[in-house]
């Protein structure tokens, strides 16, 4: 067993939530804030950035590519001095993005024009994920990228030093915002004007802070649901300073254990409340949750407010398929709240869970069946009836939100909960124990 695997969280049943926390940096923008500053002209400060193992993949990638970059400091402090469009150097050996997975799809379609080979590589998990979906619409472009008979990685992108790549018109076969952030940033580099057609809303941070960067986009929405984004190749990205947001997706855990546990009454400072990641709000609410947004405000062209959340009695729902998409990164956290929701949750067009970092679905559908919960899992989703949870020992499948969605459970077990595989928690929210516990919740690393 490896020292990753070895790490477990043990969580004790029972207590609340109170009090006021701030949970780390938005991990999408941390990502982004990185790449774009890297490739601007200028000098820039990002603050509030997310120190996790994830974010800081993205950081050290462009360190070796010549990027000039200081810092994360204790408060998430970086000084970045960008290197312009054109400005980055050919790594020594291969970029190893360790789990990240928004880090090799999105740094496929930004490298896919850089005039030098490059190999990107990751861990185990990373290397069995799906990368065609990226892959397949950058080679239409004309990159070169080589990946395993399976399309996963590693991926090696060939050298286009005399080619430039051809602006294309994508239709996304399914709503990502991975996908969609790939396209649009080979398209920084493509001639023409390259358009990305989503079927449904993903998140936008992207489109929004290329716009704060000062690259112009042209967003047009064709219905309720689609969006066709256009950017013109050939532009220039200028510096600007960045105040990164709580992220919502750190929040969904309290936010859930908050509401399920009796007398909890907790705020959370300073989160994004980006339209496009709202599902978790919009879904607790439809299941009776008790949520209040105060102090809204615009920072750095990103939505921000404080979140109250008291604890409330829950009820099982059908869960819109047009929140799907806005928050599929926090299903096993509202697989949770379905556990302790009286009657039956159903989860239906959620097939991307299945290649997440682990099967989400499976894993979930798993866990909760140990803990005694009536559950079962179907091809895009699951169907939970609420119960009582109990105690039992659970893989988190080296999840990580996996791993904290099941020490939230503990908040309404009858007994401890031992989760296995918990180290990759450091990805996302490398102090979710500490702050875990300093709001009430009974858990420790083993």
């Amino acid at each position: 067993m490896s020292l990753e695997q070895a790490v477990s969280f043990i969580a004790q049943p029972g207590g609340h939530l109170t009090g006021t926390i701030r949970v780390p940096g938005d991990k999408s923008i941390s990502h982004r804030s990185i790449m774009l500053g890297s490739l601007s002209d200028g000098a820039m400060t990002i603050t509030g950035f997310l120190r996790g193992e994830d974010s800081l993949a993205t950081l050290k990638a462009f360190k070796v590519m010549g990027v000039d970059i200081e810092g994360p400091d204790e408060s998430g402090k970086i000084a970045i001095h960008g290197v312009g469009m054109h400005g980055l150097k050919p790594p020594a050996e291969p970029l190893n993005l360790g789990n990240s997975g928004t880090s090799m799809r999105l740094l496929t379609g930004l490298l896919s024009c850089q005039g030098f080979d490059i190999t990107l590589t990751g861990d185990h998990s990373l290397s069995s994920r799906p990368m065609t979906r990226v892959t397949e619409p950058i080679t239409q472009m004309g990159a070169v990228i080589e990946t395993t008979e399976t399309g996963t990685a590693p991926l090696h992108i060939k050298s286009t030093a005399d080619v430039r790549l051809n602006a294309i018109d994508y239709v996304l076969p399914m709503a990502s915002a991975q996908v969609k952030s790939c396209i649009l940033l080979a398209g920084l580099y493509a001639e023409g004007r390259t358009c990305v057609t989503e079927p449904a809303p993903t998140r936008d941070h992207t489109e929004r802070m290329l716009q704060g960067f000062g690259y112009p986009l042209e967003i047009n929405r064709l219905d309720e649901q689609r969006r066709t984004i256009c950017i013109e190749g050939g532009g220039k990205l200028t510096a600007c300073d960045i105040d990164v947001p709580s992220d919502i997706s750190s929040a969904a855990f309290y936010l859930v254990g908050a509401s399920i546990a009796e007398g909890s009454e907790l705020t959370l400072k300073h989160v994004g409340i980006n339209p496009t990641r709202m599902g978790i709000i919009n879904i607790l609410n439809l299941m009776g949750a008790d949520i209040t947004l105060f102090n809204e405000q615009e920072v750095g062209g990103e939505p921000v407010a404080d979140i109250g959340v008291r604890s409330a009695r829950l009820k099982g729902i059908h869960i819109p398929e047009d929140q799907v998409p806005l928050a599929i990164d926090e299903f096993p956290a509202i697989a949770i709240a379905a556990a302790c929701a009286e009657g039956q949750t159903i989860l239906t067009g959620a097939e991307e869970l299945r290649v997440k970092e682990s099967d989400r679905i499976q894993a979930m559908e798993d866990g909760l069946k140990i803990l005694g919960i009536n559950c079962q899992g179907t091809r895009d989703g699951m169907i939970i009836k609420g119960g009582q949870i109990g105690s039992g020992i659970v893989d988190s499948m080296g999840d990580h939100r996996i791993a904290m969605s099941f020490a939230m459970a503990a908040l309404k077990s009858s007994g401890v909960i031992t989760i296995r595989d918990c180290a990759n928690v450091n990805t996302s929210f490398p102090n979710f124990i500490q702050l875990a516990q300093s709001c009430g919740l009974k858990v420790e690393a083993d």
